[in-house]
């Protein structure tokens, strides 16, 4: 990988910024917010929107997941799949389920939800805006608003934090493998 754009901050000072955002110490030892932490207004923006999705929200966990996981695969970036695979497994993500979208479409056994998330999360990556068919189809398995919301706020912040990520060159963590768990790249992986 290429030196980050930005300079990570040292990691005591990363942890200083955090502690004086009011945000978990523990966030500063991530790549991504020793970078972010240079701009402490939007690195604490960012960490409440992101704490907000991945555990104060509705959407089910595992879809979530399954979004952000596409998303890092479609767009090639190493540093979202690889942070989220960890946490995908944590959650009890099945490897199967986390390779599968790679190439979700040919997967048989994917049921509606599964189906109607991810095509809605390539429309967005490749349209920008999830299609009428599409939207009907995300409405069927997540009969919620707050539901619906949440699966349009996710897949919009995690397309913005891959940009973010490979605009800034942000590394993986020193001894972290990157394309877990078999290193497979995408084609448009740098």
């Amino acid at each position: 990988m290429a030196d980050p754009r930005i300079p990570l901050l040292p990691l005591e000072e990363a942890k200083k910024r955090a502690i004086e955002q009011d945000m978990p110490e523990a966030i500063a030892e991530l790549s991504i917010f020793r970078i972010l932490l240079r701009h402490p207004l939007v690195a604490k923006q960012l960490n409440d929107l992101l704490l907000t999705l991945l555990f104060r929200g509705t959407l089910d966990k595992r879809l979530r997941e399954l979004i952000i996981m596409r998303i890092g695969w479609a767009t090639g970036s190493v540093y979202e799949w690889t942070q989220h695979w960890r946490i995908a497994r944590e959650l009890g993500v099945s490897e199967e389920d986390l390779r599968a979208v790679r190439d979700w479409r040919q997967r048989d056994d994917w049921g509606d939800a599964e189906r109607a998330i991810l095509a809605a999360t390539d429309e967005t990556l490749e349209a920008g805006a999830i299609s009428a068919t599409t939207w009907s189809a995300c409405v069927n398995v997540l009969p919620s608003e707050e539901e619906q919301l949440e699966l349009v706020a996710a897949i919009g912040t995690w397309r913005m934090i891959s940009a973010l990520l490979q605009s800034l060159d942000v590394p993986l963590e020193t001894g972290v493998a990157p394309w877990p768990p078999d290193g497979a790249k995408p084609a448009t992986a740098a």
